[in-house]
């Protein structure tokens, strides 16, 4: 087993506590027993579910919200080298420790199971969380988003198995040792840490030379992670067992069929000899392979196939993954976390599904300059599958402005395709330019990784006046 706290971890303080992957490792060592603090931009409900952990939560960053005693500062790679606490730690002589690390440390000694991927990460470890959760294996898990049952995107559990979303980003889950990886699909994104697919593949590559002695590599249908797979096999890590999975003949997790039902689908995995057939709660094709993955991982990490297929059907969604919202004169409003062509596609081929005959209207946020400025093209022809679009300015995160590079680029390829899209600069007008556009069966979708998810409550709200 885990020890209680990790060393150093005894009084961590998180600069930028409030993020997905940060207050996930802040609620576990907390959990654990750790006196937590940290400072975030400004307060949400994520600071004040850490602040029920018994977390302190500063808001801002001044130098004085870091404790003299502060065993380790904790920062994610968007920390900038500015920030004052993290001036003030090195004035203390406060060890800096990468998010990546500390939830490296909060992983040893247990069955780890890593889920990596350019796309599908979060959904495929929330899927892994709930139905080991709901086998009674009481796992401890990291993920990026609020699963839809529990709340949290982190447990501290009293098992043995821990299920980590794993971030290529920064390539920081080159940190990360586990028992089983997945790595869904492989593409180039993260233009300011990648440039190239070369420089992508070798990070994986390195993400998977980690995994423990007789560990397991599960590799989805994408083109891009079965040449990693043939990377790695090609390595001579003959101690490693690589599991495949999709549609195809060759698959060793062969999906057999995918019934779609409204915003469910019904899917049949045959695996190891036999077929294992379960609802997943989530409309499209790529979702049913998140799960098809997250069954063959688990029965690789020991657990029975035949019981992980029926505890998946526990699954029901998780935070910005096609999350509805609610419905207000007759409009069902849905948020999405897409923000990468691929995966804006794939959204949108899932609700085209699942609206029917009904019409598609998208609020799409570009998330960095950097992609927008590598992808816009893509991402305008994304958005020629709704039946109408909103544009907004592009979400500059951690980036600082790229000349010439704004939602333009998008809008454009998105007419050039024969997308009716609308570029709307004040994000405080798409409740009402909504309101204009919709009508009753229609369903609204809010698009992005920025702070788009808002608009949803906001839109729902004007909807129904």
């Amino acid at each position: 087993m885990a020890p209680a706290i990790p060393a150093a971890m005894e009084r961590p303080h998180f600069i930028g506590i409030g993020g997905a992957g940060m207050s996930g490792i802040a609620k576990i060592l907390a959990q654990r027993g750790a006196k937590v603090a940290g400072s975030d931009a400004k307060d949400s409900p994520t600071a004040e579910a850490l602040r029920a952990h018994g977390v302190t939560v500063h808001l801002g960053h001044a130098a004085e919200h870091l404790a003299d005693d502060a065993s380790a500062v904790v920062v994610s790679s968007a920390i900038r080298a500015d920030n004052p606490e993290l001036a003030r730690a090195a004035e203390l002589g406060i060890p800096v420790v990468h998010r990546s690390d500390a939830l490296a440390s909060l992983m040893d000694g247990l069955t780890a199971i890593a889920v990596a991927g350019t796309h599908g990460k979060t959904t495929t470890t929330s899927m892994l969380a709930v139905a080991l959760t709901e086998l009674g294996a009481d796992p401890s898990y990291a993920i990026g988003g609020d699963l839809a049952g529990p709340g949290t995107n982190a447990r501290h559990g009293a098992g043995d198995v821990f299920v980590a979303e794993a971030d290529e980003s920064d390539r920081s889950f080159q940190k990360y040792d586990p028992q089983v990886a997945i790595v869904l699909n492989v593409e180039l994104d993260h233009h300011a840490n990648y440039a190239s697919m070369d420089e992508i593949y070798e990070s994986f590559e390195k993400f998977a030379a980690k995994l423990r002695p007789g560990g397991t590599l599960v590799v989805g249908e994408h083109a891009g992670a079965r040449e990693l797979a043939a990377r790695v096999a090609a390595a001579g890590r003959e101690d490693l067992g690589i599991v495949t999975v999709g549609e195809g003949e060759d698959s060793d997790a062969r999906i057999l069929k995918i019934v779609p039902n409204g915003m469910k689908s019904e899917v049949t995995v045959a695996l190891d000899g036999a077929e294992h057939t379960f609802t997943v709660s989530v409309p499209g094709r790529h979702y049913a392979h998140n799960a098809a993955a997250a069954l063959a991982a688990g029965a690789r990490a020991g657990l029975d196939p035949a019981a992980l297929a029926q505890a998946l059907t526990a699954y029901t969604g998780v935070g910005r993954r096609l999350q509805l919202k609610g419905e207000a004169a007759g409009v069902q409003v849905i948020d999405s976390y897409a923000h990468h062509p691929t995966e804006m596609t794939a959204d949108l081929e899932a609700m085209r599904g699942a609206a029917g005959d009904s019409r598609l209207l998208v609020v799409f946020q570009p998330h960095l300059f950097s992609r927008t400025q590598e992808l816009g093209k893509e991402m305008g022809e994304a958005l020629a599958l709704a039946d109408g679009s909103v544009v907004l300015d592009v979400y500059p995160a951690r980036e600082d402005p790229i000349p010439g590079v704004t939602s333009e680029l998008i809008l454009d390829a998105a007419r050039a395709a024969g997308a009716a899209v609308t570029a709307v600069h004040d994000k405080t007008a798409v409740p009402e330019v909504i309101a204009g556009m919709a009508r009753p069966g229609d369903f609204v979708l809010t698009m992005g990784a920025g702070d788009v998810t808002d608009l949803g409550p906001l839109i729902l709200a004007r909807l129904a006046n």
